[in-house]
């Protein structure tokens, strides 16, 4: 399924639509019923980890400012003034909590979202397409050239369109995410992944917890194995503090760069995943891996690269 970069990506395909009313529906989802968006103004656009959110209020009327305006817009709110007992200084604060605090809120978990939000979840290969439809570029398996169905097509007033692949949809009331887990976030808290990655478990199984690590998937987890040369079952309390920080750097820089390729329309030449032989020409093996009644996922390694520790 689309890993972090691949949702950041459709998220800026879905940001210019921002602020267009919808004028036609269409789709296959039977999750949700579509002509429920029929006339709705897309009112955000958000995402989180693997998951993408879009915000949509009724159309009539202004579109009003969207939640960062209306933050920046409370630097020019008067302040409430008191005078300091016993002095005749006076200290003077905001109605609201800092700003800072409150834009980050909003931007990123927005408990009292604008309207309703729906939420996209991508399975494998899920994807947004901005003013063009997804073609085959292959024989399915019974050697017919169909076009993939979009679960949902978003027709715009301006003209253009939005269509959705292959995703499960539903709605909520705000987004719910933590950014300090999200690996493309700049709130990405680094001490609360290092003391996740400390734990006994198989550090290919922390990698996958997105309450640690939300966006990373299984393409990142197998490339930053490979990259920072970590046998993936190596138990993380066995690793040096040096190991951890440099798994984390590669974790970071790996999907920064992947995201940076991805805006500049160049593919991903993985390493590891999916090859038979390292870049230094070693064989590769390969495992499906994951935790007691959790999900397995396909696992390549170098052995004389990513040696075990014991």
């Amino acid at each position: 399924m689309p890993e972090g970069p691949s949702v950041r990506r459709f998220q800026l395909l879905t940001s210019p639509f921002v602020g267009q009313v919808v004028a036609k529906v269409g789709g296959s989802s039977q999750k949700i019923n579509v002509s429920d968006l029929n006339a709705l103004r897309l009112q955000d656009s958000q995402v989180h980890g693997k998951n993408l959110y879009l915000a949509f209020v009724a159309a009539e009327g202004p579109s009003g400012p969207t939640a960062e305006e209306m933050v920046l817009q409370k630097e020019d709110a008067p302040v409430v003034c008191s005078p300091v007992q016993g002095g005749q200084e006076q200290m003077c604060a905001p109605h609201a909590h800092p700003q800072d605090e409150e834009l980050q809120e909003l931007q990123h978990s927005r408990s009292e979202g604008p309207g309703n939000w729906l939420r996209f979840h991508f399975g494998l290969f899920g994807s947004v397409r901005a003013n063009e439809f997804s073609r085959a570029n292959r024989a399915n398996k019974r050697g017919d050239w169909k076009d993939p169905v979009p679960r949902l097509i978003l027709h715009f007033e301006s003209g253009g369109f939005l269509a959705f692949y292959n995703c499960r949809m539903h709605w909520c009331s705000s987004p719910r995410a933590d950014p300090a887990s999200d690996i493309l976030s700049v709130e990405f808290h680094r001490g609360q992944a290092l003391d996740a990655l400390r734990a006994p478990n198989p550090i290919c199984y922390t990698l996958l917890d997105q309450r640690y690590f939300s966006g990373l998937g299984n393409i990142i987890k197998n490339e930053i194995l490979y990259l920072a040369k970590i046998h993936p079952l190596t138990q993380g309390s066995l690793l040096a503090p040096s190991d951890l920080e440099r798994l984390l750097d590669c974790a970071l820089q790996f999907s920064s760069d992947w995201l940076h390729h991805k805006l500049c329309g160049q593919g991903l030449h993985p390493q590891i995943y999916q090859r038979e032989q390292c870049p230094l020409g070693h064989p590769v093996m390969k495992g499906t891996f994951g935790p007691l009644g959790g999900f397995k996922r396909l696992t390549w390694w170098c052995p004389q690269c990513q040696p075990e520790v014991l």
